[in-house]
């Protein structure tokens, strides 16, 4: 079977299995239409104005059960603690339970459907700035939050890389490895973090690159994919966005009267946001496309100095 084949497949098995759980929730669906199908399947359950998200390709076991249903909970209360506060963002359809549902081996969430602003061309300046109002706001949540969960499947995945992908020379996995040696010991607990940068800021973060994850509607940005939140150092959600960027948060954060970002701990979340994404390799089988942008990523890795002073 073709990785076309198998992405038709997974994702018809998706819409179905969302449609037959909408169903049993009491929504009327009789044209689901798929919206988005990267790591998840995102499908319009019309004519209902509701959006099922249903994860469908993450690395290592982050489609395990147990921890997926954990893993959405936790974004479900966080986007409607937000929407709570008046904030701008995607919230959970008022229509069903505010929890996950899984069928057919599959875990998904219920959203309110909007209605996506095409002609806005991507604006990372503002997203940026607006990553600032964003902690301004997750600063106050006071809800349980794990420490950086974007990083949890990353040790298990460097462990197991395809020896026979392309992508990578065989010195890179003998750089991979020692790298990975030095992070983890700071990256992977708030204990090792805080050791390593007694005086940086924690707090909950959105988890996975905020500014690539607003959605722009006539009524303005909205806030998506909270999945990846958790305790942390904003520079995390910084990562890979380089100078420029980083720039325009400390603008926006200076003028909403909180600090900006700490070069060093950018520094370290660069090396490990790279390293996340190499995580990825296993996924570009299912994944075709992901094959040229991790081919950016990690020709820029190499040219950039090993982590390994931190």
């Amino acid at each position: 079977m073709t990785a076309s084949t198998e992405r038709a497949a997974r994702a018809d098995h998706a819409v179905r299995t969302a449609a037959a759980a909408a169903k049993e929730l009491g929504l009327t669906v009789t044209d689901p239409t798929v919206l988005y199908d990267v790591f998840s399947v995102v499908v319009h359950l019309k004519p209902s104005p509701v959006v099922a998200r249903i994860p469908a390709v993450l690395p290592g076991s982050s489609l395990a059960p147990a921890l997926a249903v954990k893993r959405l909970q936790k974004e479900l209360d966080l986007a409607r603690w937000l929407a709570d506060q008046g904030h701008l963002v995607v919230t959970p359809t008022p229509l069903v339970p505010l929890r996950p549902v899984q069928r057919d081996g599959l875990s998904m969430t219920f959203w309110t459907y909007v209605e996506h602003d095409k002609s806005a061309a991507p604006d990372y300046d503002h997203g940026t700035a607006l990553s600032a109002e964003l902690h301004a706001v997750l600063a106050g949540y006071q809800g349980e939050l794990p420490w950086m969960p974007a990083l949890d499947s990353v040790p298990e995945v460097l462990r197991d890389l395809p020896r026979d992908t392309a992508l990578l020379e065989p010195a890179d996995y003998d750089r991979i490895e020692k790298e990975w040696a030095t992070l983890e010991p700071v990256v992977m607990s708030r204990a090792g973090f805080e050791q390593r940068f007694p005086a940086a800021r924690v707090q909950p973060i959105h988890g996975d690159a905020p500014a690539y994850n607003v959605i722009p509607t006539a009524d303005g940005v909205l806030w998506s994919d909270f999945e990846d939140a958790g305790l942390g150092p904003v520079e995390w959600d910084l990562a890979g966005f380089g100078p420029e960027l980083a720039a325009k948060y400390d603008e926006a954060a200076a003028r909403l009267g909180r600090p900006g970002h700490d070069q060093q701990i950018l520094q370290v979340m660069d090396t490990a946001r790279t390293l996340q994404f190499m995580a990825c390799l296993p996924l570009v089988p299912q994944l075709p496309e992901l094959a040229e942008g991790l081919k950016m990523t990690i020709d820029a890795w190499r040219d950039t100095p090993f982590a390994g002073g931190l």
